[in-house]
């Protein structure tokens, strides 16, 4: 095996950092778009019409009232953050329903029913999209981003 020379390995590893930078950057929007999207069936537990009482069980996902909070379910632009990479999903900003005297905007119901209501109910549904998300579809991601061997996440 021939030797390296000065600079070579400190070379070869900067060169291996970046590609796994730029891997990581590929690999975060289809994991970003699989947490959206099982979010988006996790507030879909049934359907009922406003002011009826929920067919949802405490410690499942919400019910479809209007459909709003379900619309409002996105994630954010993958923006460089240091030496990675980050975006955000959850309800968007500005989505109001059509019902009632002062709607809670989708955004603040969300976390209610994400955190837990007065009565104590949680409806979580993106808590259990990321950990399906983490679970299930990153070695998926990951192996087509990264080649085999990397199917497990820490």
């Amino acid at each position: 095996m021939p030797e390296l020379k000065p600079g070579e390995f400190t070379a070869i590893f900067a060169k291996l950092s970046e590609e796994g930078r730029i891997r990581g950057r590929i690999a975060l929007e289809p994991l970003a778009a699989a947490v959206e999207k099982q979010a988006k069936i996790n507030a879909s537990s049934g359907r009922h019409a406003y002011g009826t009482r929920t067919p949802a069980r405490p410690g499942s996902g919400p019910a479809i009232i209007s459909g709003t909070l379900r619309r409002s379910i996105t994630h954010s632009p993958i923006v460089q953050v240091g030496t990675g990479w980050e975006t955000k999903v959850g309800t968007g900003v500005g989505f109001t329903p059509p019902y009632g005297r002062r709607p809670t905007p989708a955004n603040k119901y969300g976390l209610y029913l994400e955190t837990g209501l007065r009565n104590g109910a949680v409806y979580p549904f993106l808590a259990p999209a990321f950990h399906f998300a983490v679970k299930i579809a990153a070695a998926t991601i990951y192996t087509e981003a990264y080649g085999a061997g990397w199917t497990r996440v820490a």
